[in-house]
């Protein structure tokens, strides 16, 4: 069944490892991570940007489009339907329309409007059962239209906001959307270990998964990170696996322009990957 992410992230934090959540942009993605997450019998989180609930018709229409495919294909491990970087409204609307978690991303506005935004989304998804994440400090690169440098979080905020009741912080620590450049700084490991002192030991949250070395994905989980955020290494090795499957010919052979065969190989690379990144955050196996 699927369910709010509170107790799976808890369980995360005791346990020193981190479940995915894992963006979703149609039904092969869905299938895709479904599959390997029961395959590893791991927790997920299926991520939903607003952007990608509008191009999936609504966000009604994917929380029915999760149910049926979860149940249809016999999913027996936590799964969580989480609002990506969701605004003030979009937050309400994806509680309404039945997620099981949402992310309030506030970080744009002053502290206190942050602040305030964030206790009412929170009293309105705690009423209902639902998970909340929020924001201080910017993710780098470019989110829904929302654009950051990646500044720092303060770890005062951090704690101004855990205290609030959250059930998991992220916080900019260098973490960027998108591909990282060559020239980047890696992430701040002692801005971290400020922030998870700050707020008591509150599970944090790690955007910007796709590209991070495993060595620096390994030291942000002992240091508190217990949820990490994937999308656009998804997006590279659907993109791969598709291109080299059309310049091989094999869309002119056969009916090998049917979608199912057009994307399946797409779909297979997101399935491999997310069993790979499974067993590197160490989420494999909790479910059990």
């Amino acid at each position: 069944m699927l369910v709010s992410a509170k107790e799976m992230i808890e369980k995360a934090h005791e346990g020193h490892y981190a479940v995915g959540a894992f963006n979703i942009n149609n039904m092969e993605w869905t299938k895709a991570i479904l599959m390997a997450a029961e395959e590893c019998k791991s927790p997920v989180m299926l991520g939903v940007s607003e952007g990608a609930g509008k191009y999936m018709c609504g966000y009604k229409n994917v929380v029915a489009m999760v149910k049926e495919m979860h149940d249809f294909l016999g999913i027996t491990v936590p799964v969580a339907v989480h609002l990506d970087h969701g605004s003030f409204e979009g937050a309400k609307a994806c509680i309404e329309a039945g997620f099981t978690s949402v992310m309030f991303d506030g970080s744009h506005y002053d502290f206190e409007e942050n602040v305030e935004k964030s206790k009412e989304i929170l009293a309105l998804a705690h009423s209902k059962g639902i998970s909340v994440e929020c924001e201080v400090g910017g993710i780098g690169g470019t989110e829904d239209g929302v654009t950051s440098n990646g500044e720092l979080a303060d770890p005062e905020e951090c704690g101004k906001i855990a205290a609030l009741g959250v059930d998991f912080l992220a916080a900019g620590i260098g973490n960027i959307h998108g591909k990282y450049p060559a020239d980047w700084k890696g992430l701040n490991f002692d801005r971290l270990a400020e922030i998870q002192k700050s707020t008591a030991g509150k599970p944090l949250v790690l955007h910007g998964g796709s590209g991070i070395p495993s060595d620096q994905i390994a030291k942000a989980i002992s240091l508190g990170v217990s949820k990490i955020n994937v999308n656009t290494e998804l997006q590279l090795v659907f993109a791969d696996a598709t291109r080299k499957y059309i310049e091989a010919g094999k869309d002119l052979e056969g009916k090998g322009y049917d979608p199912r065969k057009l994307l399946a190989p797409g779909t297979k690379a997101i399935q491999e990957k997310v069993v790979a990144m499974m067993k590197e955050f160490g989420s494999a196996g909790k479910a059990e």
